[in-house]
């Protein structure tokens, strides 16, 4: 088998995307959660002075919906997941300290990948995540995160692996370019990132279970030959490959039931108490009857429909749900950002 990355045969772009590629085979176990804490975690079972799984699970679905809300790349998500699982696996973590923790996480991987001007403020995440946390509470658990990973923050993760062979598999193939999406393999890559095991997967492997279901779906001889390449260049056995990539079909497989609450369905609700919430039935019992307003074409129809879009706005999800355009894989098109919309508004 002939293998991608002999000099002779690649482009000045291949060499480069194969010299990155090394590059981030050599660090990868650097960025990876410490597998004997997270088998810890898994062991747990549920209890209210102790972290198990599924309170993991549940904060990094929150951590989806709020970069979906607000309009953050996939690669903040990825990159706050790996800082949370990389801490987690570290520390003695109590569920009440788990909201804050995520928070964090969230706040620390955007500082890294977001433009400055797109980051909200501190107060403002803790609004809208309903964290029960203040400025100072954060800012003493980023000092304690960035203590205890060394301020070792921006990681080689599976969204960095399924970039790189992704681009790889299209600079050798002569296929049509939208042939193989990597908006849908991003998708995917969420959906395994919700799920503690994924994170004791190797991020090059992971990536590559991706790509290959996706490879095997398509049903394309010419994509799989160079997926096999990537493969042994990557040096990733058979036997690990196949254990992983069937943990990944059945999460797949899960999330894309209609029986799944996906993150990106998630409805933005408002806590309050007891005393607000009497006052607001209160005060809408007590709205008075006004005269009806005759209809004398001071709008448009196109007018009254934009109106009740920007309403709508605090009813609907976290973030934007292409639940029609998803597909069998919820397919991402990464919506546009809700807190825009509602900055707009105020």
């Amino acid at each position: 088998m002939k293998d991608l990355g002999a000099e002779e045969h690649m482009s000045n772009e291949a060499f480069w995307l194969f010299k990155q590629l090394n590059l981030h085979l050599e660090q990868e176990w650097k960025f990876q959660p410490r597998e004997k804490g997270l088998s810890l975690i898994e062991r747990t079972a549920e209890n209210e002075n102790t972290l198990c799984p599924r309170l993991r699970n549940a904060k990094v679905e929150d951590l989806w919906s709020l970069t979906s809300f607000f309009g953050f790349t996939t690669e903040t998500f990825v990159l706050a997941v790996n800082i949370l699982d990389r801490f987690l696996a570290l520390m003695k973590v109590k569920p009440k300290h788990l909201s804050c923790i995520g928070v964090c996480c969230f706040q620390l991987s955007a500082q890294i990948i977001e433009e400055e001007c797109n980051i909200p403020s501190t107060h403002d995440v803790i609004r809208i995540s309903q964290c029960k946390c203040t400025v100072s509470d954060l800012k003493r658990m980023e000092k304690i995160i960035s203590e205890k990973l060394h301020f070792e923050f921006k990681a080689t993760t599976a969204l960095t692996f399924l970039h790189l062979y992704h681009t790889i598999v299209l600079c050798h193939t002569s296929e049509r370019k939208e042939v193989l999406n990597l908006d849908k393999l991003e998708a995917q890559l969420k959906a395994c990132n919700c799920r503690l095991v994924f994170s004791k997967a190797k991020p090059s492997i992971l990536a590559l279970c991706l790509l290959t279901l996706e490879v095997q779906t398509l049903k394309s001889i010419e994509l799989f030959e160079i997926v096999l390449r990537v493969q042994k260049h990557s040096k990733i056995s058979d036997s690990d490959l196949l254990y992983w990539r069937e943990l990944v079909s059945k999460c797949l497989a899960d999330y894309s039931s209609p029986e799944c609450c996906k993150p990106d369905h998630k409805k933005l609700v408002w806590i309050v108490s007891r005393r607000t919430a009497q006052n607001l039935q209160n005060s809408y019992c007590s709205v008075p009857e006004l005269p009806t307003i005759p209809e004398v074409g001071c709008f448009n129809e196109s007018e009254t429909e934009d109106s009740c879009e920007d309403m709508s706005c605090g009813e609907e999800s976290l973030s934007c749900s292409p639940s029609d355009l998803e597909g069998n894989f919820f397919f991402d098109l990464k919506p546009e950002s809700k807190w825009k919309a509602l900055s707009c508004q105020s």
